[in-house]
């Protein structure tokens, strides 16, 4: 099998499978239990929320845990919006979004907000003199993705914080779902930050929402005593404890890691832009570990199920998009809709062997001759 799809999922580290089934076995009492077991599972959060927060370089009072990087959106957006409607309906964001941002923003305009889309570069990077015009009294939130999930596009993140560091009325949230254990990002200029443990190597189920501790949000589930006030129900310890020994693990020997894949991706672009019908999408300084082309006149699930033939593994836009004709961001960003309705993400890791790579791209000459002949 060669997995090319790492940014939908990633299988779990045997190591945090560790972590999980120990922290099952050994701290299974409820952490607000206030017995010796309960007070020994919450000290194994608070550790573990601690480790988290020195790794993002946060308090550890600004970690809400989730079930995910959807639902931390959600609350994200959901929760700031209702919660300082009094300052404005206004957000901003931009066409290169999660669908797990447009679900909240759509929800919230069917209340009154009001939404703009910046304006990108041609590189697909926001125009900060736009995001500048297009800020009002009224607005109250801006949201950009670090990473785009689908082409790999990098968002100046840092650059947006600093410029909306002259407007304090506005919240500023940033996904980073796709940044994780692949960039570190200074989170000092934003308030919110979203991401899930299963995108580096972590459980299904447990996510978390970054959020400055002097914001206050209106939450999603209401009753009962968590970890925060901000998102009710009984804290899950294992996730909690699996969430900060992937993360842990995902930043260790980063710079090794991100050359790696980096080399990895040239390679596949090199190769790839040899054919006539094979367009690159993903910009040249894209990250390097989603990698978006489109073969001109073959259908992504064709060519999605001719490489699972040979049991190669890639996506058709991202794995929670709503499944349409074309993709928008790509259509967005190359503004060609025949390149958006044929292209397909090949995501990579560093647990991507180089020889994984040499036989994907065998298999793949093969799909693509006979794919195009039969045109």
């Amino acid at each position: 099998m060669i997995y090319l799809d790492y940014s939908a999922t990633t299988p779990v580290d045997s190591e945090v499978i560790k972590t999980f089934s120990k922290a099952c076995e050994s701290y299974w009492a409820n952490p607000n239990s206030l017995h010796k077991e309960g007070v020994k599972a919450n000290a194994l959060i608070n550790a573990s929320t601690e480790q988290i927060a020195e790794i993002l370089g946060v308090k550890p009072s600004e970690i809400i845990y989730t079930s995910g990087a959807s639902e931390s959106n959600n609350l994200a957006i959901k929760g700031i919006c209702e919660k300082y409607q009094n300052r404005g309906k206004h957000i901003i964001t931009t066409n290169f979004e999660h669908s797990s941002i447009y679900g909240p923003i759509g929800y919230l305009q069917k209340k009154g907000f009001d939404v703009d889309f910046v304006k990108t570069l041609d590189d697909g990077k926001v125009d900060l003199e736009d995001l500048k015009r297009l800020i009002r009294d009224d607005t109250i939130l801006v949201s950009v993705t670090a990473v785009n999930s689908e082409i790999g596009i990098i968002e100046p993140i840092e650059e947006i914080g600093k410029l909306l560091k002259n407007y304090p009325k506005i919240f500023y949230h940033v996904d980073l779902t796709q940044s994780i254990g692949k960039q570190k990002i200074d989170l000092t200029n934003i308030d919110l930050a979203s991401f899930s443990a299963h995108k580096f190597f972590g459980v299904k189920g447990v996510g978390v929402l970054y959020k400055k501790e002097n914001i206050n949000i209106e939450p999603l589930i209401h009753g009962g005593k968590s970890t925060t006030i901000y998102r009710s129900g009984t804290p899950a310890t294992p996730l909690i404890a699996s969430l900060a020994k992937a993360l842990r693990l995902v930043y260790k020997d980063y710079d090794e890691h991100n050359a790696y894949v980096k080399e990895l991706n040239s390679k596949v672009r090199q190769a790839l832009s040899k054919y006539d019908k094979v367009y690159i999408n993903s910009p040249d300084d894209a990250l390097p570990y989603i990698l978006n082309i489109s073969v001109i006149g073959v259908k992504p699930e064709v060519l999605l199920h001719a490489l699972e033939e040979d049991e190669v593994y890639i996506s058709t836009q991202t794995a929670c998009s709503n499944k349409t004709d074309e993709s928008k961001a790509v259509l967005a960003l190359t503004n060609d809709p025949e390149r958006s309705k044929s292209s397909v993400r090949i995501s990579l890791s560093y647990k991507t062997t180089n020889e994984e790579i040499d036989e994907f791209l065998k298999i793949f000459d093969k799909c693509y001759n006979k794919l195009t002949t039969l045109r």
